[in-house]
């Protein structure tokens, strides 16, 4: 059975993450499956604070006014998040697949966990201001359910989450 790295992310990874994922283990090949959840029930104060944090002024106002993504919308930009993740293995000369979670993707993770050859787990995402400082994000929640080893990158960056 191939040793397999659980890519979990909430957005197309860029070919700096890739790199970064890749090189973790880079006289290895193990496979890589990413998973994009189609997000459309965030916590309304903490995505307005963390859109604010990051100058997303007119994405704040449309979460605070009641504007969020419908299922199927999410659902396509995730597929295409998934689409452009794998796009970027492949760029780095790595096979991945991928697939769509629910809102919450720890099921998916403590699932395909549990079905064996899972490695480890990397998450890569952007600064959470609020669930990372009180550990509530992906990555907290995974290393506490989970009995593998959890890795958190923030997005297009070498820093640890």
């Amino acid at each position: 059975m191939t040793d397999t790295i659980l890519v979990l992310t909430e957005d197309t990874l860029a070919e700096s993450d890739v790199r970064h994922i890749v090189g973790l283990h880079p006289d290895e090949s193990p496979a890589y499956r990413v998973l994009v959840p189609a997000d459309t029930d965030r916590p309304l104060i903490p995505w307005i604070i963390d859109a604010l944090s990051l100058g997303e002024l007119r994405e704040a106002w449309d979460r605070a006014t009641g504007h969020e993504p419908n299922r199927t919308r999410a659902r396509q930009t995730a597929a295409e998040q998934v689409a452009g993740s794998v796009a970027a293995f492949a760029a780095a000369g790595r096979e991945a697949t991928g697939e769509i979670t629910g809102d919450d993707p720890l099921p998916a993770l403590r699932s395909a966990v549990a079905g064996g050859g899972v490695r480890e787990v990397v998450v890569v995402t952007y600064p959470h201001m609020v669930e990372d400082t009180f550990h509530t994000d992906w990555a907290s929640r995974a290393r506490e359910e989970l009995h593998v080893p959890v890795l958190h990158l923030y997005s297009g960056t070498s820093e640890l989450g």
